[in-house]
């Protein structure tokens, strides 16, 4: 009497049961994958496993819905992979759905099947005369390899509609491995993968099409902003690469106090999009505080109004020393009159001076010494002069002299709280949008960008304990790129050397993350950023010995 185990009838229904198994962790797998490149190649690679078949294809519909794209072609007993991820492209060309009156093109078993949303099975394609195989007997011709039962079967979507076709071909008998029809078991199984896969592909797509759009919508917020001001719009692009540069630099290292960082590919993702929005804030800042030029600028540069006052007291004094020599008339006094021109000239000279003076102010710089800041109120004080109704004003408003005293670049206090309040509207922006979980982390990383490792920065003074790697991360990126951007209107691009200098110094009284700038450093990402951004007038040589 046999026994239960080589029952045959019992055997089937436990390969059966297996492969039903093995079907339901694929799905699993399939529902998890993302990327859908490898997406199809799993696929396929499962339909294979659980048909016993030798070789496969996986074709997609073309976007334009016009013909069967090659995706990825696997032979097992060959060797043969092509398409997908190994690396192969496929050099066969793609298959026409429809012939030039439109009319489904039903010669190919593939097309035949996408247009009619029906599955082939095929025992042997070489006395098959339904379709041309002609491509086939070539292919095992070039090959030394022999095609013989084929199944085919639609990839059908939610809404019905053929997304692509699995194509498996040559099923082997699990005992001998010799070469078999596929069952009815097989198709079941092959018909079911192909749905599950389908949808699997379609949830894939449906993700890629709205991240596209929510990039697209974040590229627009950046337009905006680059539109109100050319110099902010380049900041909010280069500043996610930078802050992608290092957080892959950090990832890398093993040792040290980074050596626990990791990212996976969501973690990526959620920081890319943190740096695209990190400054999504500005677009409630006024373009004449963004772009502001010169310390006297508004609307327009008030320089201008400074200028006009000078040209008035030049008047005046000429007017007054003309005066004065008149009054010398008839008596003829050359000495008196030298000595008037003499005055003229001297006081034209100072006022020449002064006026450079302030026009050199007015432009901003890094820093301005006390000397030149008493000098500027000096000024105001040693003129005076009249405005069109004759009433005598001071030189300098008070305004005009708490701008032109600014101590580093062209912002004064209230408009650097101006400035500053943009990461304020950031984090209420990112705050009120519904993220779902692998992008909750986007407001903390976008809006902690002006916090300080010593907890003296901005909105929330927070210390860097408080802040996650890639927030500090970001604080790096932000800072270094506005030390080396050459558009702002202001200033011109430092050299690397000044600007890693100037890092260097960060580092040490507590700006920015020390451990952070040491893989900056070490990783040469400064390096790298800068032979990638910057003009090569400004990637000098750096002494990295000197930022230890």
């Amino acid at each position: 009497m046999a026994s239960e185990s080589s029952n045959p009838h019992q055997e089937f229904i436990t390969d059966l049961l297996l492969r039903l198994e093995q079907l339901n962790a694929i799905g699993v797998a399939l529902s998890r994958e993302r990327d859908s490149t490898h997406l199809m190649q799993m696929i396929l690679e499962s339909a294979m496993a659980i048909t016993h078949a030798d070789g496969g294809t996986l074709y997609r519909v073309s976007e334009d819905g016009k013909t069967l794209n090659f995706e990825t072609l696997l032979t097992n007993s060959l060797n043969l992979r092509m398409g997908g991820n190994t690396g192969r492209d496929i050099v066969l060309p793609n298959l026409p759905m429809f012939d030039a009156q439109g009319k489904a093109n039903s010669s190919l078993v593939a097309t035949y099947v996408a247009t009619h949303k029906e599955t082939v099975n095929i025992a042997d394609v070489y006395s098959a005369t339904q379709f041309d195989f002609s491509g086939t007997r070539g292919f095992d011709e070039r090959m030394a390899y022999r095609m013989q039962s084929f199944l085919t079967v639609p990839m059908l979507n939610h809404e019905g509609e053929v997304i692509g076709v699995l194509q498996l071909i040559n099923a082997k008998s699990k005992e001998e491995g010799v070469v078999t029809s596929f069952s009815l078991a097989d198709q079941s199984l092959a018909e079911s993968l192909a749905s599950q896969a389908a949808i699997a592909l379609g949830h894939s797509k449906l993700i890629r099409q709205m991240e596209v759009l929510f990039e697209s919508f974040i590229n627009v917020i950046n337009l905006t902003i680059e539109e109100k001001s050319p110099h902010t719009g380049e900041h909010c692009q280069r500043v996610p690469e930078l802050t992608m540069m290092l957080a892959e630099a950090a990832h890398l290292a093993t040792e040290g106090p980074l050596g626990s960082f990791s990212m996976n590919d969501r973690d990526r993702y959620e920081l890319k999009i943190a740096g695209l929005l990190h400054d999504c804030g500005k677009v409630t800042t006024p373009v004449h505080v963004v772009d502001k030029e010169s310390k006297l600028q508004t609307i327009y540069d008030r320089i201008g109004l400074i200028d006009t006052r000078f040209e008035v007291l030049r008047r005046d004094l000429e007017i007054k020393i003309l005066r004065e020599q008149l009054a010398l008339q008839p008596v003829i006094d050359q000495q008196t009159e030298a000595t008037l021109s003499q005055s003229r000239d001297e006081l034209l000279v100072t006022m020449e001076m002064d006026q450079q003076f302030l026009r050199q102010a007015n432009l901003g710089s890094e820093s301005m010494s006390l000397v030149d800041i008493q000098r500027v109120r000096d000024i105001s004080g040693k003129y005076r002069w009249q405005d069109a109704k004759g009433v005598e004003r001071d030189f300098l408003t008070a305004d005009e002299i708490e701008n032109l005293t600014i101590r580093s670049g062209t912002l004064n206090a209230n408009e650097r709280e101006i400035i500053n309040q943009h990461i304020v509207a950031t984090i209420k922006m990112l705050e009120k949008l519904p993220w779902p979980r692998h992008l909750r982390n986007v407001p903390e990383f976008a809006g902690g960008h002006h916090e300080r490792m010593d907890g003296k920065g901005y909105p929330r003074g927070l210390k860097g304990e408080q802040m996650s790697v890639q927030a500090r991360v970001m604080a790096i990126a932000d800072v270094f790129e506005a030390l080396t951007a050459r558009d702002r209107p202001y200033k011109p691009g430092m050299k690397l050397s000044q600007a890693m200098g100037i890092m260097h110094k960060f580092k040490r009284n507590g700006h920015i993350d020390p451990d952070l700038f040491d893989v900056f450093v070490s990783q040469g990402v400064y390096l790298s950023y800068a032979h990638a951004f910057l003009e090569p007038w400004q990637v000098d040589e750096v002494d990295v010995q000197t930022l230890q």
